[in-house]
């Protein structure tokens, strides 16, 4: 990859980043909530079909994180971090299907759900054991998806259409590495 090319990269992710910070902050002063419509899961997972695995999985974790220290949402502890996991697993597993395994956008979009809110679920076991989190694992899961289903939904129709704009705008070259 040409120092060119790993330029744009980092341009991308950080503009992505910037969205994962902005997008809930304006929904949440239009008094929408972030629970519900999960803003700042959208440019996470598009960055996961546009970046490397490697950078996809930096924006799923810095996102929440510096969310959290900058704004205070999500709350730092437990919440940003669970959620770094979670937006971490989302990146990393939307580039390498695409990537790797060559599947289409949307079952791309279902697996990488799953396996997130999953991963968020050990983390939140974990927690609960080494850290005395009271929190039901299984509770958070199905809280997360029954509370999160307007975004679900919202995330199952906008991030293909953005993903099929993209392909028109940004060169097959953005997205190789």
């Amino acid at each position: 990859m040409d120092q060119r090319l790993k330029t744009k990269n980092l341009i991308l992710s950080g503009l992505l980043l910037a969205m994962g910070i902005l997008l809930p902050m304006f929904f949440h002063s239009a008094g929408m909530m972030g629970k519900v419509f999960l803003p700042m899961h959208i440019p996470v997972l598009i960055g996961g079909f546009i970046l490397s695995p490697y950078l996809a999985f930096a924006l799923g974790v810095l996102t929440p994180l510096i969310s959290g220290g900058i704004t205070g949402m999500p709350v730092m502890f437990p919440m940003a971090v669970i959620m770094a996991f979670e937006l971490g697993t989302y990146g990393l597993i939307a580039s390498l299907a695409t990537r790797k395994m060559k599947l289409p956008v949307m079952p791309t979009l279902i697996i990488c759900m799953g396996a997130g809110r999953i991963i968020a679920g050990v983390v939140v076991f974990f927690f609960a054991q080494f850290f005395g989190l009271k929190m039901n694992p299984i509770l958070f899961i199905k809280g997360g998806i029954v509370t999160g289903l307007p975004g679900i939904g919202v995330q199952l129709i906008i991030i293909p259409a953005v993903i099929y704009g993209l392909k028109g705008i940004i060169r097959n070259e953005w997205i190789e590495g």
